[in-house]
């Protein structure tokens, strides 16, 4: 058993994850196996986000004054937390793993201070992750510009072969 000293530092160091990011998803992990819970660690991991286990009272204490305070009041049974500051590429990943763990649950999520639904969290999951969107973004500034460029080598391109041909057509007096 934890002293309360430790779990203190517990609540502060969790106090201070969550005050620093934007998302906060609320997860239900009974019957999962090790290894499914290893997978689904490393996956929030490799999203750039942090899983966790936690006690419902620390997970309280620790919610108290961030954006997910409503949300961790009076949890009940087992309870995980994963959280990040890119809230596509978590749900993303959560959603995965729900798909291929049954066990594995959505309870609730905030996103930005706003407590989202289960189908929110899906659909949140279906949106482009900010990578994929800075993409195409960057395309669509790119474009104009590389049409452009076309459009002047096609008047170079178009002048060369016109003296070309005026060229061989002998055109030009000696």
């Amino acid at each position: 058993m934890k002293k309360r000293s430790e779990k203190k530092e517990e609540v502060e160091k969790l106090k201070s994850d969550l005050a620093k990011v934007s998302t906060v998803i609320l997860t239900t992990f009974q019957g999962i196996t090790v290894a499914q819970d290893t997978q689904l660690r490393r996956a929030v991991q490799g999203a750039g986000g942090k899983y966790r286990v936690v006690k419902n009272t620390l997970a309280e204490q620790a919610g108290a004054g961030t954006s997910a305070e409503s949300m961790l009041k009076g949890l009940s049974g087992t309870n995980s937390i994963s959280y990040s500051t890119d809230p596509v590429s978590l749900a993303k990943v959560l959603t995965k793993v729900a798909k291929d763990v049954p066990a594995f649950r959505f309870k609730a999520g905030v996103v930005e201070g706003r407590v989202l639904s289960i189908a929110e969290i899906q659909q949140l999951a279906l949106l482009p992750s900010k990578e994929e969107l800075i993409g195409k973004i960057m395309f669509m500034l790119q474009a104009p510009a590389r049409r452009s460029a076309s459009a002047l080598a096609g008047v170079n391109r178009n002048l060369a072969v016109t003296v070309q041909e005026a060229v061989k057509a002998e055109k030009f007096a000696h």
